[in-house]
């Protein structure tokens, strides 16, 4: 109530009779006047005279005084004599009822307002109830952790988390626009969240912030969530199920529960993901972790803000199921959707099935089939070359001493294979370090900047190599005899076979090989085919908006699955099999250097190749000179 309408309905209904203002204060402007308990009766006639109540004579609120000195006891002040409509307001909320229960610490007006004598107007920026005190003043109770403990007012820490947020941070700055406690909970008669008829009860929510933010609400309510909400789903979202509470940051910061970094897995998933509500209102539960293990939730995960995450499709307050005509992933609007990244996506080929968890993969034979022939292939594959080479290790440990222990070498790899072999080398670790951080982005081994940049750098420098293999090989033709001596041979099988036997003390004599071994040719091979299919998977993944642009969505989803059982296989091959022949075979241990230096023992290969040390030998003698006939 203005005060000048106060002093006009004081001078109609008339002022008690008693002491003038001057009268009271000959005692109470004494400074040491107190009660025997201490405390003060003070009162400063000058902040007195420039507060709210200035203009009010003292017996207009302490009445009950006709003539001085006055009794020791004098009746309440009461402040609802004149704010009839904020007591009746008061009266409802918490803060009275707590009062009622016995709590003493419970607000009353001046525990806001401020001292009794001193109180400003809402609007003097002094005022402990101006907006930009007002955090302050609410926190003087709600900021104190023991009085948190003590009314079991399970928020924690909300007067800091709000002075943190860009809500508060705006009303620091003197924005009017933004919102204090006042506007989010009401003033005089603020009741608990539980309550109906709270602004913050969780029904209430989205009115309340539309308060502020009328075109989100009216985007809300239209949408999957805020049609659910409406209806009085409990799981459905509200606004601060999203965007927090009292710490509700800016979309960009990096804390913001729905900063890109963040919105998929803490706030969208963290209902997507859960299992009682995928069970209670019948929503897919592969959606998350698919696009979690997908190109774009791999990106993320590593830290990459600019990748696609839910809002970035599905939108952000207009979320509408698929099946809806005005949905941004309804399949009519999906080349707009994806095309908005990925110019021309879905122009020739309609984008199917978005997101693919290969094991759930119903409607993709060919993501199925590529997944089942992998976990077939794979665990035999390595169960066989850790069984070829345990027994062979065995079998070599009972044989001293080892075939190359008279130090004698012969040529082995010339330099043309060993620069191909070196820059295997050099990009084959890297392919799998970057590929599996890239895999893996929150392990604490894969922490490490351009994880993707490296990865395709070692890419491309592994295609090089095998450029470099071919045009040595067409450039050198008695070096394209390793094409013809690498292709498999009816002895292979039999040469593994007696290999077999021997190691297991079956009998039969250990075989001989050619050029190269069963062994060998396993893995040149396997290496070429590898190679390949790594290499087109992995280009399909790379230039993805070609591939988008010009295939199925299907033919991506193949390749990703492709290219990740493929770097299993291709990784466990080399740790298994090239390096216990090139290394931990004991007939080469500790290392068969011939990629090095290009030779090789030569006990070792009159052992085990004869045939092929005695033509090495032949092809580096000297020719015979010419007899003279004359």
């Amino acid at each position: 109530m203005p005060a000048w309408t106060l002093l006009l309905v004081l001078g109609l209904t008339g002022v008690p009779a008693g002491p003038a203002d001057e009268d009271c204060l000959s005692c109470h402007g004494d400074k040491d006047l107190e009660r025997a308990s201490g405390t003060s009766l003070f009162v400063d006639q000058p902040a007195l005279g420039d507060a709210a109540h200035g203009g009010l004579r003292c017996v207009a609120c302490h009445t009950g005084i006709a003539d001085l000195p006055h009794d020791e006891k004098l009746p309440q002040v009461l402040c609802s004599s004149c704010h009839g409509e904020a007591a009746k307001a008061y009266a409802k909320g918490v803060h009275s009822i707590a009062l009622a229960n016995g709590k003493p610490d419970a607000a009353r007006c001046l525990s806001c307002h401020g001292a009794a004598h001193a109180v400003k107007k809402a609007s003097d920026p002094a005022s402990p109830v101006a907006k930009k005190n007002l955090a302050q003043t609410c926190g003087s109770c709600h900021a104190d952790p023991e009085f948190l403990a003590r009314h079991r007012i399970p928020m924690a820490r909300p007067v800091e988390s709000y002075s943190l947020s860009v809500h508060g941070r705006a009303v620091a700055r003197g924005e009017d626009a933004a919102p204090s406690c006042f506007e989010c909970h009401g003033g005089h008669d603020i009741v608990t969240a539980s309550n109906p008829a709270s602004p913050i009860n969780r029904a209430n929510v989205p009115n309340t912030c539309g308060m502020c933010h009328s075109d989100v609400q009216t985007a809300y309510a239209k949408s999957v969530h805020g049609q659910a909400a409406a209806r009085g789903l409990l799981g459905a979202p509200v606004c601060t199920d999203c965007h927090g509470e009292h710490a509700i940051l800016a979309p960009s910061e990096p804390g913001s529960l729905v900063n890109p970094a963040r919105v998929s897995s803490m706030t969208c998933g963290r209902c997507h993901g859960d299992e009682r509500l995928a069970q209670r209102y019948n929503l897919p539960l592969d959606k998350v972790p698919a696009y979690a293990d997908s190109y774009h939730g791999l990106a993320q995960r590593g830290g990459v803000l600019t990748v696609a995450n839910c809002a970035s499709c599905h939108g952000v307050h207009n979320i509408l199921p698929a099946s809806d005509p005005n949905s941004t992933v309804n399949p009519k609007h999906l080349p707009k959707t994806c095309g908005s990244c990925h110019a021309g996506a879905g122009t020739r080929f309609a984008i199917g099935t978005v997101h693919i968890k290969p094991a759930a993969a119903s409607d993709q034979a060919i993501v199925r089939w590529i997944r089942l022939f992998y976990l077939w292939v794979i665990p035999l594959t390595v169960a066989f070359m850790l069984f070829h080479n345990a027994i062979d290790f065995l079998a070599k440990l009972v044989r001293r001493p080892p075939p190359h222990a008279s130090g004698e070498e012969v040529v082995r790899m010339n330099l043309g294979f060993r620069i191909a072999h070196a820059l295997v080398v050099v990009s084959f670790p890297l392919l799998v370090l970057t590929g599996f951080a890239l895999k893996y982005p929150e392990s604490w081994w894969a922490a490490f900047p351009l994880r993707g940049e490296l990865h395709r750098v070692a890419a491309v420098a592994l295609l090089a190599a095998c450029v470099w293999h071919a045009l040595h090989l067409w450039r050198v033709p008695k070096d394209r005899v390793i094409l013809r001596e690498m292709l498999p041979k009816p002895k292979d099988a039999t040469d593994l076979l007696g290999m077999l036997r021997h190691n297991l003390g079956l009998g039969g004599e250990r075989p001989r090989f050619g050029k190269f071994s069963y062994a060998e040719k396993i893995e040149y091979l396997a290496f070429v085919w590898g190679t390949a299919v790594m290499a087109l998977s992995g280009f399909i993944l790379w230039f993805d908006n070609f591939s988008l642009r010009n295939f199925p969505k299907w033919v991506t989803d193949a390749a990703t699955v492709l290219h990740w059982y493929e770097a299993i296989l291709a990784t466990l091959s080399i740790a298994i099999w090239h390096f216990y022949m090139v290394i931990f075979d004991p007939d080469v241990y500790p290392m068969d250097r011939a990629w090095l230096t290009g030779r090789a023992s030569a006990e070792h290969l009159k052992q085990t190749r004869p045939g092929y040390y005695r033509a090495l030998v032949a092809a580096a003698a000297p020719p015979e000179p010419e007899k003279d006939e004359s």
